[in-house]
């Protein structure tokens, strides 16, 4: 009665599956780890960036040893070369993603439906005292870039009274989870701040519901606390919301 020995894992397959792992761990751990002020934003980015090399260079050794594992003794170990592959690529194409990301956007943080007459912030503003980005509007600089960028974002009108489109502005800002700092009817204004899912960013967001010609028109900003860009997640929100709206 024979038994079959213990596949023996080329070194190549070995340093890669446990390389890809620790940049994964890096990668996503970068986030909760800001969250939970382990470490200050600067050191959780370096984290992330190192994290995405070692992916890349944990996907380059795993694909070395997976040609290695094409023998039939070895076969068995390509599934741990293939794993190393998968887990690298991820840790390493994740941030990759987020910077081609950013190159197709402006580098801006301030996203308004009317640049002419941003909506403002009121209750809010005692929660981002201290913040890097100011909640003043930067002006037609920034909607010069905001326009050719994201011209989609614009103003809604809704065929029905301002109390009403109030009602189901606040109902659409409670339903995306934004934690709603104030709810003003008499003057249309719906302040919010929603808080990101990686590294718990805090972006804050008014809503202005006026009367208009055939109904009422309901005007966004969204503007973030941290960061000269918004890698377009500003924009996507404020489109998520409108299209929220929608009847």
């Amino acid at each position: 009665m024979s038994t079959s020995s213990p596949v023996k894992l080329s070194p190549c397959i070995v340093v890669g599956f446990i390389a890809a792992l620790v940049a994964t761990v890096m990668v996503v751990g970068a986030g909760p780890a800001y969250r939970l002020k382990l470490l200050p934003l600067s050191d959780a980015f370096t984290v992330l960036r190192w994290g995405a090399w070692l992916g890349l260079a944990a996907v380059l050794v795993a694909l070395v040893g997976a040609w290695f594992a094409r023998s039939a003794a070895r076969r068995r170990g390509l599934v741990w070369a293939l794993a190393g592959v998968i887990l690298g690529a991820i840790a390493f194409g994740v941030p990759f993603a987020m910077l081609q990301g950013a190159k197709k956007v402006p580098p801006i943080h301030d996203i308004s439906t009317d640049t002419e007459n941003p909506p403002r912030f009121v209750a809010i503003l005692p929660l981002r005292a201290g913040a890097p980005n100011p909640a003043e509007y930067g002006g037609e600089v920034i909607a010069k870039q905001q326009r050719p960028a994201f011209p989609d974002i614009q103003p809604l009108n809704l065929a029905e009274p301002p109390d009403a489109a109030f009602q189901r502005a606040l109902t659409a800002a409670r339903d995306l989870g934004w934690d709603v700092v104030a709810a003003v009817p008499n003057e249309g204004r719906i302040e919010a701040t929603d808080t990101t899912s990686w590294f718990g960013f805090k972006d804050d967001i008014t809503v202005r519901v006026a009367a208009a010609a055939g109904g009422s028109r309901v005007d966004v900003r969204s503007v973030s606390r941290l960061g000269g860009s918004d890698l377009g997640k500003n924009a996507q929100r404020v489109r998520a919301y409108l299209q929220r709206l929608r009847p």
